[in-house]
């Protein structure tokens, strides 16, 4: 079979591997559609510091169950399944309450081990997670990205009456931005970006209001209305950004972290007890496959309004490349195998 393989940082390959055979407790899945993210490039360019090299990249990827290990049923064969890439031991303190993405033992698909972007892969058959027929492939791959979105607001718990902002309208932020308008139901959602292409994506996505934040403090813009958010989500991780979040934030307001930057953010305490806030993070999904593709059966989200481009995964150095450079036109990149 063919895999995409990360040999070393800047160096990929599409190689030949052998069929992986399913251990006990496992299923083989065959690979039929998988998203790019932005960790992939990160392992692709060696700035991630939990990966291991040689790595078969992809944590985002759907097919069909073909075969399945010991101890697993038979009748799961030819399922539609989308994978969670979250590996956790099940019994450390995090998992004992309910936070497996923090396992003090994780292991992430396409991160500490082989993931998705292969023609098949062998996974935990509890993390395949059967899709529904009326559900199509190209939103069952988009399962994973959201569950980010839904692990956010699991954790922050959104209400009608809340005025959310959202830093930053790459996928994370409009998946978040799905989930606050189309599950939560909240009146007034606001996103800021400096690209002006991002934020129309968010209008068509259910913005009620975008801000380009490039020219004028949001600040300024904000206080003309007098708005002060009680719900703020930062999907752009600058490490300025959680100090303003803090600034612009209404007494009692809940602001959640989404990001991984290792540089130092200076924050002024005063405004944190001041106002009493809450401050969140949110690393990967807690247990929220089966909250998103409930989500999807209803039809409360629509991921194909991210899915921008598409690529034989073949050609997966020009969409890694486009996705790192396109940000203007390229939201969400998918492979197609098989």
């Amino acid at each position: 079979m063919k895999s995409v393989v990360i040999e070393q940082p800047n160096q990929l390959t599409v190689a030949d591997r052998p069929l992986p055979q399913p251990a006990a407790g496992e299923v083989r899945v065959k690979v039929k559609l998988a998203g790019i993210c932005g960790s992939d490039s990160h392992i692709y360019r060696g700035h991630n510091p939990f990966a291991k090299y040689p790595r078969v990249i992809g944590h985002e990827f759907y097919g069909h169950i073909d075969a399945v290990g010991e101890g697993v049923s038979p009748s799961r064969l030819g399922e539609r399944v989308s994978v969670d890439p979250v590996i956790s031991c099940g019994h450390c303190y995090p998992c004992s309450i309910g936070k497996p993405n923090v396992c003090t033992e994780l292991v992430v698909l396409g991160v500490h081990r082989d993931g998705g972007f292969s023609e098949y892969a062998a996974v935990p058959a509890r993390n395949a997670w059967k899709i529904p027929e009326t559900i199509a492939d190209e939103h069952a791959v988009m399962v994973e990205p959201f569950t980010i979105a839904a692990n956010v607001t699991g954790q922050a718990q959104p209400t009608e009456n809340d005025i959310a902002l959202i830093y930053g309208a790459g996928p994370m932020g409009l998946t978040t931005l799905q989930a606050l308008k189309g599950v939560y139901k909240v009146k007034q959602v606001i996103v800021a970006d400096r690209i002006d292409e991002r934020l129309a994506m968010a209008r068509n996505s259910g913005a009620d209001w975008v801000i380009n934040n490039s020219q004028r403090p949001l600040q300024e813009t904000l206080a003309e209305k007098g708005i002060k958010p009680t719900l703020i989500v930062d999907a752009a991780c600058h490490p300025s950004i959680l100090q303003e979040a803090i600034a612009l934030a209404s007494p009692a307001a809940r602001i959640v972290i989404m990001g991984f930057s290792s540089e130092p953010s200076q924050i002024i305490q005063q405004g944190i007890t001041g106002k009493e806030l809450s401050i969140f993070s949110s690393r990967l999904n807690a247990n929220k496959f089966p909250v998103v593709i409930d989500w999807l059966a209803r039809g409360l989200i629509d991921p194909g309004k991210l899915v921008t481009h598409k690529f034989d995964y073949q050609h997966v150095t020009d969409a890694i490349e486009l996705f790192e450079k396109d940000q203007r036109q390229c939201c969400k990149v998918l492979l197609t195998f098989n």
